[in-house]
């Protein structure tokens, strides 16, 4: 549709999803370099937000999107959505303009930050990822910039569930590196309190493998009592596969 709306996509966390990309640069740009990022390696690493594109030029791309059908207007796209500055502003515009429920997917790497935990609460779904249950975990498998730690990142995502009125899901991809983790990932889920838990495994092309179906249930076990806890295996099914990172770039023109 353009280099800030693509698909509508198949997602197997919220639909039919529009995706709105508030970065848009070639390749990944984010304030994490996962083992796992369907985009490969981070190319240009940031821990600073910034403008990447401006409300004038959103609101322009945004007229051509109207009327699209979707479940939801979703901030993903080729990195972090919280490093641009004037997300707050970008999601008031699309509720405005699309008349659609809006979803953000974040690292949560900026939670501990008032102003974006102000600026992800005007969603309605926030999806925050965790991934590991300790610092040197959070280090192999999410490789941050800019100094983050997984301490100072629980304590955001924390202070956030007690602001947020809307639906916050936590996100916990599941690989080889943490398998052994599910205890200790479930004790954190009950601490953080989501309306939701997705427990993930990458089945999109990356460089890790994924874990098998018998796995994932088991690691789902260890979340009993927990309301809202939903595995990749249980939802996708072979009429809503996740598109691997080619099929998305071929629906969408490349990124300025």
């Amino acid at each position: 549709m353009s280099s800030v709306i693509y698909g509508p996509v198949s997602s197997w966390r919220l639909g039919r999803s529009l995706g709105i990309d508030l970065l848009s640069t070639r390749g990944n740009t984010c304030s994490f370099d996962c083992t796992y990022c369907q985009l490969g390696r981070t190319v240009r690493p940031l821990s600073k937000r910034k403008e990447f594109i401006t409300l004038t030029a959103l609101a322009k791309e945004l007229e051509t999107a109207k009327g699209v059908p979707a479940d939801y207007a979703t901030f993903s796209g080729v990195g972090e959505p919280t490093l641009a500055s004037n997300l707050g502003k970008a999601i008031e515009i699309v509720k405005s303009t699309l008349g659609l429920p809006v979803a953000v997917l974040t690292n949560a790497s900026f939670m501990p930050r008032e102003d974006v935990r102000r600026e992800l609460a005007l969603a309605d779904v926030v999806v925050a990822k965790v991934d590991a249950p300790d610092e040197e975990r959070f280090q192999a498998i999410n490789r941050p910039f800019g100094g983050s730690t997984l301490g100072e990142t629980l304590q955001g995502i924390r202070r956030f569930r007690s602001e947020y009125k809307g639906k916050l899901a936590l996100q916990m991809m599941f690989v080889e590196a943490n398998r052994d983790c599910a205890p200790e990932m479930a004790r954190i889920a009950r601490e953080l309190s989501p309306d939701e838990v997705q427990v993930n495994t990458p089945l999109r092309p990356c460089a890790v493998k994924p874990l098998p179906p018998e796995e994932i249930a088991n690691i789902r076990h260890k979340f009993s009592g927990l309301e809202g806890v939903v595995t990749v295996y249980e939802v996708v099914t072979p009429d809503v596969t996740p598109l691997s990172p080619d099929e998305t770039l071929r629906r969408r023109p490349k990124a300025v």
